[in-house]
């Protein structure tokens, strides 16, 4: 009987791996010490930007590991930011969810328990509960800072303009490393994967640019999903045009030097959905059919409409297969992993374990529960944002903002099909987030408040700032 010969998991890949030692160049150790001052006593906008900068912009494997446990950078300013919370939480009673819990602060939660209850069920050893308490503090961590500091538009805007900056310097490493075949970034700090990222990562004869990214899908992923965000800075924010140029320009450079078809075609979804803004009063019918016309396309294809996936290459690369593949086996296995996960996906077929899909990496090894919470989190920032633009009808700078902040969402939407978030992007979904409880909290405020008919227009001058952040406080 012929049996399937299956790629077997590298080890690095399962809990357990990473970094055998401590592994940070003294310019890092450096940056995350000034950072962390900056996180503790600087101002919430100085706050968001050192985070963010050097979250982003230093690689995931500079890490400390501190009696087996491992610190990466993202990990130890989340410390710093929790010192912060801590602080102002006990002078100035202020809430960490700013305009209280919502539906999406509940989802990711739920995904985040349930996601480590199963995993501990599942394996049933002790370095399972460890990693699981990690993956926990560095969910809730993060995610916690991010909403404690995206409170109001000040903050929104600081978001975007740190991004763009971020986008600029990240474009920068990435031209050279595809010009010349050296990553900057993994050659001159080192780490625990330097020896391996310094080099060129190539597909069919073509350099994979991945800056200081864990790989150049995720690299040009992170361009793809903010170029909507940076095209709406230009159009909310005249002021800072120029830095939003720096952000659109950047954003649309770094997909095209990771040569991935999955980053590429991200930042198609978030274009489409740009493109959607003359169907905005349309888009319950508009997705009622694309819902009925899949069905229906399911019903007369010879294989099932997710084989679609498989025609979809930007780059003349075959990965699109495995995309679909990973989705297949995932709904033909439906009844190995819907409880609590399964340990065997990688045995379903060729390269299984590469779970190069936001919603499989979820569903495979965790289960259906914390799979319906990862798409509730979508569905709720969609409808936030559908009631938060209904609210700013009139103000049409503003209505096109929170478009352009709901196709930055499509675009992860998109991207979750060809890569799932294992390094520092996830900073930046967590940030996006917390940008649209934000922007639904303010559209409550102008409802809710008549001598500020509109809080985002009136946020023009230092003293206009004051005068919002007083009526603020006298909710």
């Amino acid at each position: 009987m012929f049996l399937p010969m299956l790629q077997v998991e590298p080890e690095h890949l399962r809990f357990g791996g990473g970094a055998a030692e401590t592994a940070i160049n003294p310019f890092v150790g450096l940056a995350i010490l000034v950072a962390g001052i900056l996180i503790i006593a600087g101002s919430r906008r100085t706050a968001i930007f050192a985070f963010l900068a050097v979250s982003l912009l230093i690689p995931t494997d500079q890490v400390a590991v501190i009696a087996g446990l491992h610190f990466p950078v993202i990990r130890i300013l989340i410390v710093f930011g929790l010192i912060r919370m801590f602080r102002e939480k006990l002078l100035s009673k202020m809430e960490i969810f700013s305009g209280g819990i919502n539906g999406i602060d509940i989802a990711l939660i739920l995904l985040t328990v349930f996601t480590a209850i199963n995993g501990v069920l599942l394996w049933r050893v002790t370095g399972q509960v460890v990693f699981q308490l990690g993956s926990m503090y560095s969910a809730f961590g993060l995610y916690f800072l991010m909403r404690f500091l995206i409170r109001e538009e000040q903050d929104v805007r600081q978001v975007v303009r740190s991004f763009a900056y971020i986008l600029g310097v990240l474009a920068l490493l990435m031209v050279y490393e595809r010009a010349t075949g050296h990553n900057p970034a993994y050659s001159f700090l080192g780490g625990a994967r330097a020896a391996t990222y310094t080099v060129e990562i190539g597909q069919d004869q073509r350099i994979r640019a991945m800056g200081t990214f864990a790989h150049p899908i995720l690299a040009g992923t992170f361009g793809a999903i903010l170029f909507p965000l940076s095209l709406g800075m230009w159009w909310k924010f005249r002021r800072n045009r120029a830095i939003a140029l720096i952000g659109i320009v950047s954003s649309l450079i770094i997909p095209i030097t990771a040569n991935s078809s999955t980053c590429l075609i991200g930042m198609f979804g978030g274009v489409i959905a740009l493109c959607s803004w003359p169907l905005r009063k349309w888009m319950r019918p508009l997705r009622w059919g694309i819902a009925i016309t899949l069905v229906a396309l399911h019903l007369v294809m010879k294989a099932p409409v997710w084989h679609l996936i498989s025609r979809i290459d930007l780059t003349g690369s075959s990965s699109s297969y495995h995309r679909y593949e990973l989705v297949n086996q995932c709904i033909l296995h439906f009844g190995d992993w819907f409880l609590i996960g399964t340990k065997n996906y990688a045995d379903w077929d060729w390269s299984m374990y590469d779970l190069s899909n936001q919603y499989v990496a979820v569903a495979d090894p965790s289960g259906l529960i914390p799979l319906l919470c990862l798409v509730a989190m979508i569905v709720f920032g969609f409808k936030y944002l559908g009631r938060a633009r209904k609210a700013a009808e009139g103000d049409r700078q503003q209505e096109l903002f929170i478009w352009a902040i709901g196709a930055s969402l499509f675009a992860n939407v998109v991207a979750f099909f060809g890569i799932s978030y294992f390094d520092q992007t996830v900073v930046a979904w967590y940030a996006l987030l917390a940008v649209i409880s934000a922007v639904t909290l303010a559209a409550r405020k102008a409802q809710t408040e008549p001598q500020v008919q509109n809080p985002w227009r009136s946020l023009q001058t230092p003293g206009d700032v004051t005068r919002f952040g007083e009526n603020r406080a006298q909710v």
